[in-house]
């Protein structure tokens, strides 16, 4: 095995989808495939919810835009960040379609989409410019979709009453807690992201909503030790041991993804839960063992039952940050496509 093993279920992706669509009831599925799928990988996970009944994709920019057109020249691609005015002419030619929340004079020749800020405070046209012929679709962000329905039932009326008058464009608000949870955001489409990868919006267990983690990240031991009481693990000794205890060191570290706030959370050894011990390395972690188990012996950091999620709480952050940083370069990671 390399350092570590990425595993991504196209079989998961699809059925996610499927879920996203059933909860839809009739609303087009907007997949979301910016931060390179986040993380799991923007083209294979294209093709699986394309194939699943996806009607559009999504990214942040235009240049993560034309690698997924690269590989799918019909269906409909949102480039939902700014757009330099370098990047107007190859989005023109790849036929892109841009989101745009500035009242300037609108890019002509492109698709566009107006952005209406309801309450996320972030890009957005404070007021809901006149479309003029370009213009394809309408949108909006929902900054409380899994935190907070009654404001998100808000930013949805204010949204509802502005494009009200206008009729013949692709309205979209929803995002992945909206879609699942909150049936009046749905409106023609809906921008799903982290549900599409089989996580929870709501940081919870995704099997809650019928979600199913697409993504398996796998090691081994590269070293097993016994420390005797008052040894050490790890940088500054801040696991010391107060007995006869066997460690084992994986071969992953912040550098690979397992972030260094991830000390305390648990991994898989041999099938069973054990905990992550001393200061997490760039290289390499140490895990906590029941006894001296052989070298090689596998390491599930996620999958097989272990849910991003649990490590997302053990750093004080959610399952999107852990997922986006995992580093699936060839020179760290093996990484297999499968479509169980």
């Amino acid at each position: 095995m390399a350092r570590s093993e990425l595993v991504l279920d196209l079989g998961a992706v699809r059925r996610n989808a499927r879920t996203l669509l059933t909860a839809l009831a009739g609303s087009e599925l907007w997949a979301v495939v910016k931060a390179d799928g986040y993380g799991h990988g923007a083209v294979d996970v294209a093709t699986a919810a394309l194939s699943a009944g996806a009607a559009g994709l999504c990214t942040a920019t235009v240049a993560e835009a034309l690698v997924v057109r690269r590989e799918f020249r019909s269906p409909r691609i949102l480039v939902m960040g700014p757009a330099s005015t370098d990047d107007l002419s190859v989005a023109g030619e790849a036929r892109l379609e841009l989101a745009v929340s500035d009242p300037a004079p609108l890019p002509e020749g492109i698709p566009l989409h107006l952005k209406l800020d309801t309450g996320m405070g972030r890009y957005g046209l404070a007021e809901l410019l006149s479309p003029s012929t370009q213009v394809v679709g309408l949108m909006s962000h929902l900054a409380t979709a899994d935190s907070d329905p009654a404001f998100a039932e808000q930013q949805i009326e204010r949204f509802r009453e502005a494009t009200a008058p206008y009729t013949g464009y692709t309205r979209h608000i929803a995002n992945s807690a909206a879609a699942l949870r909150i049936p009046s955001a749905r409106f023609d489409a809906a921008r799903c992201g982290i549900a599409l990868y089989g996580l929870s919006p709501f940081e919870t267990d995704p099997a809650e909503d019928g979600l199913e983690p697409a993504l398996s990240w796998r090691s081994e031991l590269a070293l097993v030790k016994q420390l005797q009481p008052g040894q050490s693990t790890g940088y500054r000794r801040t696991f010391v041991a107060e007995r006869s205890t066997w460690i084992g060191i994986v071969p992953v570290g912040y550098a690979d993804g397992f972030r260094r706030d991830l000390t305390g959370t648990r991994v898989r050894v041999d099938g069973e839960l054990q905990q992550v011990v001393g200061t997490i390395s760039m290289d390499s972690f140490a895990v906590e063992l029941p006894g001296p188990l052989a070298v090689g012996t596998h390491v599930t950091l996620i999958g097989d039952g272990l849910l991003a999620e649990e490590h997302a709480r053990a750093a004080g952050t959610i399952g999107y940050e852990l997922v986006c940083g995992i580093n699936s370069s060839p020179q760290r990671a093996h990484r297999v496509v499968v479509d169980a």
